[in-house]
C-alpha cells in the first residue's frame, strides 16, 4: 500500500525525487530499528547501525546528484507535448500568465485543423499522428522568430505573441497559415488535404482578462470561422457570445421541440415537364413553435448540424414521409439527407430500419444529397452510397451547379437524377453563360442514363426553357408551394381518373 502510494506522488516530476528520498529512508529506518531490537551483541549491533547509517547517506548522495541531473530534464517534460514536440497547454498558460504580469499587449491564435477526424477515421491514427507532426513543421515555420507555437491536443494548436503589433502580426501569421494549410502535405506516400480554422483574441495587459478567458475568447473566434465556412481566421466580438448564447438557447429549443412534436413536414410535389403530372413529392420539414412562430430551416438547421441534432431530425423527417407517402399512388418520395448524416456509419442501418418499419417500397425512395456531401467526405460517402443503392433506393444530387462536383465525381457516384439549383435556372433566362452551363449539365446528365429536374421555377418562361433543354421533370412554385400532407392526399385523390373533371369544376367555383 506505502509503494502504491508513492507511486501516485511521484506522477509529478519534481515530487518523484521526494518520493524516492522518502522511500529511501523507510527502508533504511526499519533495517537500523530491526538490528537495535535483534538479539545480537551490542557492539556488532552499533557498527551494523552504523554501516547502515552511512550506506543511507552515500545512496542519499547519488539520489541527491542523479536528482540534480534529472530534475530539470522532466519539469522540461511536463510543459513539452509528446507527439510534436511543441510547448502544450500548460506552457501556454505560464506564457500567458507572464505577458499578462508584464502589463505588455498579448494575442493569441487558436488553430483547429478541418477534416482531421476524417484523416484518423479514414487512414488510421498511426497517419493521423504523421499529419500532426507535419502541421507542426508547417506551424514552426509559419511561426518563424516572431511568434510562439503550441499544441493544445488532439488538431488543436495554438499561437501567442506579445508586444507592440502583436495582433497585426499575429493576424498576417495566421493568413500565411490558413494559405500553407490549404496545400496538400505528404505524409508517407501520400498527400493529405487539410485545411484550419483560427480564431483570434487580444489584451492589451490592462483590460484584466486572464489566461483561461484569451483562450475562450479564441475559441469562440475559432468556432465563428468554422461556421463561417472554414479554412479562413476571426476576431473575438462580443457579438460572438451573444449569437453563441442564442445558438445553446436553440438548441435547447429544438430538443425540446422533437420532444413535443413541434416539427411538421410539408411537402412540395414535382411534375413530369410534358405532362404536367405530379410524379413526385420532396419532404420539408417546418418548425412550428408553440407560439405560433414559424422558424425558418436556414435558421435552425445549421445549429442541428453543429450540435449534432440533425440526426435525429433526419430522421423524424425520413420516418414521417415514408409514413405519409406510402398511399399516395406510387409516386416518387425525395428526402433531404445532410452531410452529417451521409458521416454517420449507423445512418444506411436506420434506413432500412425505417424502410421494415413503415413497409415503404424503397424503389419509390430518393434521398437528396449535397455536392459538399462528396467533396469533404468521398471515401465515406461512397461506402454509404453503395449500402443505399443496395436497398434499392435512388440517389439524388441536389443543387447542381453551385458547389464543386465534376465529371469525375458523377461517374463515380452514379446518381439516377441530377436536380439543377433554382439560381442556374433564374439566370439562364438573362444570361447566355449560365444558359450554357444549364444546356451543358442537361447533356452530360443525360449522357451518364439521369433524369434531370429544374428546380425554383416560378414563370411560364422559365418552365418552357427547362422544358425545351430537356429537363424532365420540374418543382417551383409556378406550379405548387410545399403544403401539408392532407393538402397533398388530396390534390392526387383529384388526379385520379374520373375524379379529374370533379376537380376541374371545384376550382372554377
Amino acid at each position: 500500500m506505502m509503494l502504491d502510494s508513492l507511486r501516485k506522488i511521484s506522477a509529478s516530476p519534481t515530487a518523484s525525487v521526494f518520493a524516492r528520498f522518502a522511500l529511501l529512508t523507510v527502508i533504511f529506518s526499519a533495517a537500523a530499528a530491526l538490528l537495535l531490537m535483534s538479539n545480537l551483541d551490542r557492539t556488532v549491533s552499533a557498527a551494523l547501525v552504523i554501516a547502515d547509517f552511512f550506506t543511507y547517506g552515500a545512496a542519499a548522495a547519488l539520489l541527491y546528484r542523479a536528482a540534480l541531473v534529472r530534475l530539470p530534464q522532466g519539469d522540461d517534460d511536463s510543459m513539452t507535448d509528446g507527439l510534436s514536440n511543441l510547448p502544450n497547454r500548460r506552457a501556454l498558460h505560464a506564457t500567458l500568465r507572464d505577458a499578462i504580469t508584464s502589463g505588455a499587449d498579448i494575442s493569441v491564435a487558436l488553430v483547429d485543423l478541418d477534416g482531421f477526424k476524417m484523416v484518423n477515421d479514414l487512414y488510421g491514427r498511426a497517419v493521423g499522428d504523421l499529419l500532426i507532426r507535419e502541421a507542426s513543421v508547417v506551424l514552426i515555420e509559419a511561426c518563424g522568430d516572431e511568434a510562439k507555437p503550441f499544441r493544445l491536443g488532439g488538431d488543436e494548436f495554438a499561437i501567442s505573441m506579445s508586444g507592440p503589433l502583436c495582433n497585426t502580426i499575429l493576424e498576417g501569421i495566421s493568413r500565411g497559415l490558413i494559405e500553407r494549410m490549404a496545400q496538400p502535405m505528404a505524409v508517407g506516400d501520400r498527400r493529405i488535404a487539410i485545411g484550419a480554422s483560427i480564431g483570434l483574441s487580444y489584451s492589451n495587459g490592462k483590460d484584466g482578462l486572464d489566461a483561461s478567458e484569451l483562450l475562450r475568447r479564441a475559441d469562440v473566434a475559432m468556432y465563428a470561422s468554422k461556421r463561417g465556412g472554414k479554412m479562413r481566421c476571426s476576431w473575438f466580438k462580443n457579438d460572438f457570445d451573444r449569437n453563441l448564447e442564442a445558438m445553446r438557447d436553440m438548441d435547447v429549443e429544438l430538443r425540446a421541440a422533437l420532444l413535443n412534436d413541434e416539427f411538421q413536414v410539408h411537402y412540395q410535389p414535382l411534375v413530369d415537364a410534358q405532362t404536367r403530372e405530379v410524379v413526385a413529392v420532396e419532404s420539408l420539414i417546418r418548425w412550428i413553435r408553440p407560439d405560433g412562430q414559424n422558424v425558418g430551416p436556414n435558421v435552425f438547421i445549421p445549429i442541428a448540424e453543429e450540435s449534432g441534432l440533425i440526426n435525429s431530425i433526419g430522421l423524424f423527417v425520413l420516418r414521417q414521409s415514408c409514413r405519409d407517402a406510402i398511399d399516395w399512388n406510387g409516386i416518387k418520395l425525395s428526402v433531404n439527407i445532410s452531410a452529417a448524416q451521409l458521416r454517420n456509419p449507423e445512418f444506411p442501418i436506420q434506413l432500412g430500419q425505417i424502410l421494415e418499419d413503415t413497409g415503404f417500397p424503397p424503389e419509390r425512395l430518393e434521398l437528396e444529397i449535397t455536392e459538399t456531401c462528396l467533396v469533404l467526405d468521398p471515401v465515406v460517402a461512397e461506402r454509404s452510397l453503395d449500402i443505399i443503392r443496395g436497398f434499392g433506393v435512388n440517389v439524388v444530387l441536389d443543387d447542381f451547379g453551385t458547389g464543386y462536383a465534376s465529371i469525375g465525381f458523377l461517374r463515380q457516384f452514379r446518381f439516377e437524377k441530377l436536380k439543377l439549383d433554382r439560381s442556374l435556372v433564374v439566370d439562364s433566362a438573362d444570361d447566355e453563360g449560365s444558359r450554357a452551363m444549364m444546356l451543358s449539365s442537361i447533356s452530360m446528365a443525360q449522357a451518364l442514363n439521369m433524369n434531370v429536374t429544374a428546380e425554383g421555377v416560378e414563370t411560364e418562361a422559365q418552365a418552357d426553357l427547362v422544358r425545351s433543354a430537356g429537363c424532365d421533370q420540374i418543382q417551383g412554385w409556378l406550379y405548387f408551394k410545399a403544403m401539408p400532407k392532407d393538402e397533398i392526399a388530396q390534390h392526387l385523390s383529384d388526379m385520379m381518373p374520373g375524379n379529374a373533371e370533379i376537380a376541374a369544376e371545384r376550382r372554377k367555383a
